[in-house]
């Protein structure tokens, strides 16, 4: 019992004196707990210096997928709706979130948004971000938006592409109605994160990473969904 009040005592203080790094731990534990994660070019994300990491969006689990993942911790762009949830702001807040909601229903907003994230990257930091703008409501990569190109033209950094499979299909996508709406159907699935080799941000134009997390999300698939590959193999 003693030494569980000493390792809690010990925990917290760590948390308060360096909490994003903790929580990236500790989110990476519960997330192997989750799912069955093969992690793949996770060395691309470089160790020290700002960067962009971009990956397509399936569920509302990806952010923790990801920033678990990663060797280093993330900020990462994610809807306000979310981010003000009663129960999880606290979470986003610790680990530096950066809401953004569109200029339709909260003017100025984007461009707070950007800001933020211009911030970040001056001060070395890694950003994640879904360039699609939002979750596949299909489980295929949709176009991906204009953002991503702002942010560069204003802080040309290297941009490291993504690709994250097995997540469709789970209550936080949209695949068997809105994300959420339901309850968990599946517990320890097959989920793949691969990681592709970073790219200078003269080489990183939208259509480039677009095809690049294409590609990178078709590796993923052939770990996190063997059954579907081998059906569409078959003669």
């Amino acid at each position: 019992m003693a030494w569980g009040v000493v390792a809690g005592l010990v925990l917290a203080w760590r948390v308060a004196r360096r909490p994003r790094p903790v929580v990236r731990c500790l989110v990476y534990l519960a997330v192997r707990l989750l799912y069955r994660l093969r992690l793949h070019g996770a060395e691309h994300i470089p160790s020290r210096g700002a960067a962009l990491v971009v990956c397509n969006h399936v569920s509302f689990m990806d952010a923790l997928v990801i920033g678990g993942a990663s060797r280093r911790p993330l900020r990462f762009l994610m809807a306000k709706p979310m981010y003000d949830s009663p129960w999880l702001n606290w979470l986003f807040r610790l680990v530096g979130a950066i809401p953004v909601e569109s200029d339709r229903h909260d003017p100025g907003n984007v461009r707070r948004a950007l800001l933020e994230v211009s911030r970040a990257l001056r001060e070395g930091e890694v950003v994640m971000l879904f360039p699609e703008g939002r979750l596949t409501p299909d489980g295929e990569i949709h176009a991906f938006r204009r953002g991503l190109e702002l942010i560069l033209a204003r802080d040309p950094v290297p941009v490291v592409p993504a690709g994250l499979s097995g997540l469709w299909g789970s209550w936080t996508s949209h695949a068997y109605g809105p994300a959420l709406s339901g309850r968990p159907r599946r517990f320890r699935a097959r989920v793949a994160l691969h990681f592709g080799e970073r790219l200078p941000p003269e080489w990183a134009a939208r259509a480039v990473l677009e095809r690049r997390v294409r590609e990178l999300k078709g590796e993923a698939d052939c770990w996190a969904e063997p059954a579907a590959v081998e059906a569409l193999e078959r003669p």
